[in-house]
């Protein structure tokens, strides 16, 4: 797709939003109208005039923070664009995980700053767990409030998360899952932070972590009791799943015994 204008990308990304909407309830056309602002709107066209996507199709999930939209690029390869709400809401959430975070020291009380650093974050955090060999969705590029990345599913939707499927070995999930927690401490030096089947799609029978925006490095101050909540949330599940779980002292210890990195 090629534009001549930003009147004209906007007219037609407009257009593509108000597709969205058809059929929507009220709350949702609400929800999609606060992530579809003017200046997200722009940057998607970046996104486009750049090469990256050629079409936004339909939305993926809801979260938090933002929402997930399937988008293709002009070959039709799939890729899943999160937009990430600048609301007043949104911006109280995520500004103790940012500002405490001391790779982004200096961070304002400026709402679009701290979203932007948010983006700038999650987009850091996939790229240091893929580079420590921990799944997780490609990061492809970011710009203000719009993270594209790699779209984990196939023609008929998005993977399942880990709540919504039934494991054919309990055991080896839990234990590929414990290798997120283990290795992302020892070796991305990143604690996930909220950590649970919710946030882990299986796809082709392997599972996948998404949502690290709120991801911490392990010299935050408060990385530990982060940590303690993923290992307990991991193990309640797989325990619920009949897996041979390993208590979650255990856990604890075998994380943080790491070049002398233990428990104090």
């Amino acid at each position: 797709m090629h534009m001549s204008s930003y009147e004209e990308a906007y007219a037609y990304l407009e257009r593509r939003v108000d597709a969205l909407k058809t059929n929507k309830t009220g709350d949702e056309k609400e929800t999609e109208a606060e992530v579809f602002d003017k200046k997200t709107l722009m940057t998607i066209y970046e996104f486009m005039k750049d090469g990256y996507i050629d079409s936004v199709h339909y939305p993926i999930s809801t979260g938090k923070e933002g929402n997930v939209f399937y988008a293709t690029d002009e070959e039709d390869e799939p890729m899943a664009l999160k937009i990430f709400r600048t609301s007043t809401s949104t911006f109280k959430r995520v500004a103790k995980y940012v500002e405490g975070d001391p790779r982004f020291k200096g961070v304002t009380g400026n709402r679009w700053k701290l979203i932007y650093a948010w983006v700038n974050k999650e987009f850091k955090n996939l790229d240091r767990y893929m580079q420590a060999g921990i799944p997780v969705p490609e990061p492809i590029t970011f710009a203000q409030n719009c993270l594209l990345m790699e779209y984990i599913g196939d023609e008929t939707g998005p993977a399942p998360q880990l709540k919504d499927v039934i494991l054919e070995d309990p055991d080896e999930t839990y234990e590929q899952v414990l290798s997120f927690i283990i290795d992302g401490w020892q070796e991305a030096h990143l604690v996930h932070g909220d950590l649970s089947e919710y946030n882990i799609l299986m796809m082709d029978g392997e599972p996948i972590m998404i949502d690290v925006g709120q991801a911490m490095t392990k010299d935050h101050y408060n990385a530990k009791e982060l940590l303690e909540r993923d290992i307990h949330n991991i193990n309640s599940f797989f325990k619920r799943r009949d897996a041979d779980v390993w208590t979650d002292a255990e856990v604890l210890e075998e994380t943080l015994n790491d070049n002398g990195d233990e428990e104090e």
